[in-house]
């Protein structure tokens, strides 16, 4: 694979250090845990890991809020394990891209211990402050996603100070160039260090608008959640103007600027706004914006064929040169084998679910776990850690039920994560579910997950190809990749039950059937091709 364009249709592997493996006992996954790991990941034949943050951190939101953005947290390690985890990595042939957090810090922050305590020292506008209206309440009407006014009354100041997620995450004033300044040169740091990439979270929340206009009031009917529930008030608004703003794509192109100065390096944004296919567009168009975003779009409840193709065609329409990156899991959304497989998930469905996301035309985000199958956990309310969960419990649970740590042995406690009592349990379902039951199983999810990816690799065309859909019915996800002559005929079966599709006019003469993949059978039979529940197809057209 080029070098330079390594992530073009790369399977990233996001590890949520806190529940990947614990290395001293004191029940919270560590770099070190991670580094002895890092054989495991390499025999999934991934191509990078994305690790979510490790840095100093109070955890209020467990490591997205941060206080010091050139320091690992105590909890994690030190700076020689990570750059023990770097080395080793790339001598397993494994790119490593780490989390930025860019738009807002800790109130443990140096920056805003300064900040906070007064109009006239040296850092009093790095951060969004605004003085009260005249009767003392909120600057405007912005919300906070994870929950109430996104305005927090400061005394030595008199001033309200804008937080778009915890009250203890104040949003940086990206408006100030010696902010932005200070932020690329935290950025540089870790590009000193080797780091292959960066996935940058909440991009979109950089800017506010200056003028701190009322964001509009959103109708019923319009009020979708992504990364959020429906009932949250946060989806009672348009968020033109807390968010998403124009300068951001300059800001965007500042970062490109220093990234280009370490070839090879990449940038995966994480988009969220009221067009995020469009955003996701805006972002990566060009040479000189990111590498590529993905967006909460298949994050969903929803998992239809029309909705996956009507998605999928969106941003292709739009995206230009840009290159999309696709995922149906994360550490913030239930989990895929519980949020799409409701009761009939089995592992013919989580074996097509990972086929299928490896077949969409860009690159992959796969999240620790689903190569396992492993789905949601249910977390009693004093069990709970996130206090996004606590606040809306309980209509939303909250994150922690795809948090919890990974089953690594069946037979040992906790799972052999810990030799202690984990922040979050690990049920006796995943214990079921561990690696080592799986590694015994030819049969089993993680390796065909294995063998899929290696079985991807193959074909160039599912990696680089063009993508176009099919007709077809409401069961089954067909669509053309295409890479100069080559082409594939991918066709999913994304239900419990067997389907047939014809072929009358692609031609059934013309395909040759793909085998090796190791997913449930569909057959090539006649002008028709027959599905087994879960069943998928290849085949060269």
């Amino acid at each position: 694979m080029n070098q330079l364009y390594w992530w073009r249709g790369a399977v990233i592997y996001q590890i949520y250090p806190r529940s990947l493996m614990d290395s001293n006992g004191d029940g919270v996954g560590d770099l070190q845990g991670i580094i002895s790991k890092l054989d495991y990941i390499a025999s999934l034949n991934v191509d990078a890991i994305w690790i979510s943050p490790f840095f100093k951190s109070p955890m209020k939101d467990f490591g997205y809020d941060i206080s010091d953005y050139l320091a690992i947290d105590p909890l994690f390690g030190t700076m020689d394990d990570f750059d023990e985890l770097i080395d080793k990595a790339h001598r397993l042939g494994i790119k490593v891209i780490i989390d930025q957090v860019l738009s807002h810090t800790s109130d443990q922050h140096a920056w805003f211990s300064e900040s906070r305590q007064s109009r006239d020292n040296a850092k009093q506008d790095w951060y969004v402050w605004a003085d009260p209206k005249p009767d003392g309440t909120a600057p405007n009407n912005w919300l906070a996603i994870f929950g109430g006014c996104a305005w927090e009354w400061e005394p030595r100041r008199q001033q309200y100070y804008l937080h778009n997620f915890l009250t203890s995450q104040p949003d940086l004033n990206f408006h100030n160039p010696d902010v932005r300044r200070a932020v690329l040169q935290n950025v540089k740091f870790w590009l000193d260090k080797g780091v292959d990439g960066f996935r940058l979270d909440a991009i979109t929340f950089c800017y506010h608008d200056e003028q701190l206009r009322d964001n509009p009031a959103k109708p019923a009917d319009k009020r979708q959640g992504r990364g959020f529930s429906e009932d949250n008030p946060y989806a009672y608004q348009y968020h033109y103007f807390n968010n998403t703003r124009p300068q951001t794509v300059g800001f965007i192109e500042e970062l490109r600027a220093l990234i280009d100065q370490y070839p090879g390096v990449v940038t995966l944004g994480e988009v969220s706004s009221e067009d995020s296919l469009a955003t996701m567009a805006e972002y990566t168009q060009g040479e000189d914006r990111l590498h590529m975003a993905y967006s909460f779009e298949l994050l969903t409840d929803d998992f239809s064929p029309a909705y996956i193709r009507q998605t999928v065609e969106a941003l292709e329409q739009s995206i230009g040169d840009g290159w999309p990156c696709w995922a149906i899991g994360n550490h913030d959304v239930q989990r895929v084998a519980t949020r799409w497989g409701r009761e009939a998930f089995n592992a013919d469905m989580a074996k097509m679910l990972n086929a299928l996301l490896c077949s969409l035309r860009g690159s992959v985000c796969s999240y620790q776990g689903e190569e396992l199958g492993l789905g949601e956990v249910e977390i009693a309310y004093e069990q709970l850690q996130d206090p996004f969960g606590i606040t809306f419990w309980p209509m939303f649970k909250g994150r922690d039920g795809c948090r919890t740590p990974m089953p690594w042995r069946h037979d040992a406690n906790h799972g052999g994560f810990s030799d202690n009592s984990p922040w979050l349990p690990v049920p006796a379902e995943h214990k079921e579910m561990a690696v080592d039951v799986q590694e015994a199983d030819p049969a089993s999810i993680l390796n065909h997950y294995r063998h899929m990816l290696a079985w991807r690799k193959q074909y160039h065309v599912l990696i680089s190809g063009d993508i176009k859909f099919i007709e077809s019915t409401d069961a089954l996800l067909v669509f053309e990749r295409r890479l100069g002559e080559q082409s594939l005929l991918v066709a999913f079966n994304l239900s419990g039950e067997p389907q047939s599709y014809s072929l009358a006019g692609e031609g059934a003469t013309s395909l040759t059937p793909l085998a090796g993949h190791g997913l449930p059978e569909a057959e090539l039979s006649g002008d028709s091709i027959q599905f087994a529940p879960f069943g998928c197809f290849y085949a060269v057209n």
